[in-house]
């Protein structure tokens, strides 16, 4: 199946209340256990990349095995680029085939953030792809982005007016989330979600994903969350699995890579699967 445009994926969960994962692959490893967990479950996912793992790989050889290895999945893919506030990396990736980015200028300006967003959405039209947008960050620091710091957090009236001008086919918004794993219980302003979808009609993004309840889970699908991130979960799976592998073949003197590599794959699968069901998205490809 083609890479399917996000706004479609996100129009539908946000119509049917449930939830499409987004999940911040790292390698072609992780690609694949995504994917077959999205098959699976029958199920639309978005494969998201970091500022990091573009970086690290580059885009034409990153964008090469996203391709080669979701070709003939057939469930709907959507490729999405991760908070990066660099418009010349946005541009590069939207050229390169990513058909969805975050561009994530929360450090400007609200009224600059606004400009830049605008043009971002204008790029992104011209290649059919579609923008993510926010104002206020997400606390927590992920793949070397990001502060510790609580976030400013704007009023109601600022956020949907940014959402309405800049045309953005998603939003992020700070209601308590944050990246990483949680030192504590999060109090979740909830009812900003609500809000929000009421007023503009897109769909919400759920940032900081891993470490949250169940409960709070199915409760900000249920308000619009149609787009929730996983990427801490992601991480911690293939590299636990992993030492655990290794632990376990230094104790026995068997050293075998491809086991190894199986052994990561299926605990990374295992994740998605879980969290896919989790939030209602089983069943809904189309």
């Amino acid at each position: 199946m083609p890479v399917v445009s996000m706004k479609e994926l996100l129009d539908r969960a946000l119509a049917g209340r449930y939830a499409v994962g987004a999940f911040n692959i790292v390698n072609d490893l992780t690609i694949e256990a995504v994917l077959a967990a999205a098959v699976a479950e029958r199920a639309p996912v978005i494969l998201q990349t970091s500022v990091k793992t573009v970086l690290s790989y580059g885009r034409e050889p990153l964008s090469g095995i996203f391709r080669a290895l979701a070709a003939d999945v057939p469930v709907p893919v959507a490729l999405h680029l991760d908070h990066c506030p660099d418009r010349e990396l946005i541009s590069e990736c939207l050229a390169g085939g990513w058909n969805s980015v975050l561009f994530d200028a929360h450090e400007l300006d609200v009224e600059e953030n606004l400009r830049q967003t605008t043009e971002v959405v204008a790029e992104a039209r011209k290649t059919g792809a579609h923008v993510e947008g926010e104002i206020e960050g997400i606390q927590g620091v992920e793949d070397g982005l990001g502060s510790d710091a609580a976030p400013a957090v704007y009023p109601l009236d600022v956020a949907i007016e940014f959402i309405r001008h800049t045309g953005v086919d998603c939003f992020a918004p700070a209601i308590g989330n944050a990246h990483g794993q949680y030192h504590r219980a999060p109090e979740l302003d909830a009812q900003r979600v609500s809000d929000l979808v009421a007023a503009t009609g897109v769909p919400m993004a759920l940032h900081g994903g891993s470490g949250l309840s169940d409960a709070q889970f199915t409760d900000l699908i249920a308000r619009g969350c149609a787009k929730v991130n996983i990427s801490t979960a992601l991480k911690e799976s293939f590299m636990k699995s992993g030492a655990e592998f290794l632990e376990a073949a230094a104790v026995g003197g068997k050293w075998d890579p491809p086991s190894l590599f199986a052994h990561q794959r299926a605990a990374v699968t295992a994740m998605a699967r879980r969290h896919i069901q989790l939030f209602g998205s089983t069943g809904r490809a189309r």
